[in-house]
């Protein structure tokens, strides 16, 4: 059995119209259920940021362990530390003019 040009030829037309037949297919689907298709991305995108909220639906809570100087309820200001004098410090101008 011999395989001729016009087989190849009709196999890829085959092949082709088939692939434009599922693109065609797809892209009305989409374009004709897009409305749906956002409404369900929204919902699970704000399920995912609410669902972490717990069920009273707050950010309210303890805070994790490792923060307990943010749980304090007056926060204490710290001065900040000045530089070692050994070291590669810069010097401070007394005066900016």
């Amino acid at each position: 059995m011999k395989i001729k040009f016009n087989d190849i030829a009709n196999a890829i037309s085959v092949a082709s119209g088939v692939t434009l037949a599922g693109i065609i297919g797809v892209g009305s689907y989409v374009y004709l259920n897009k409305d749906a298709i956002i409404d369900d991305i929204k919902d699970a995108a704000i399920e995912s940021v609410v669902g972490g909220m717990g069920a009273g639906g707050s950010l309210g809570g303890d805070l994790p362990i490792g923060a307990p100087d943010l749980a304090s309820p007056t926060p204490q200001a710290s001065a900040p530390v000045p530089p070692s004098s050994g070291g590669m410090a810069l010097p401070v101008p007394s005066s900016a003019l």
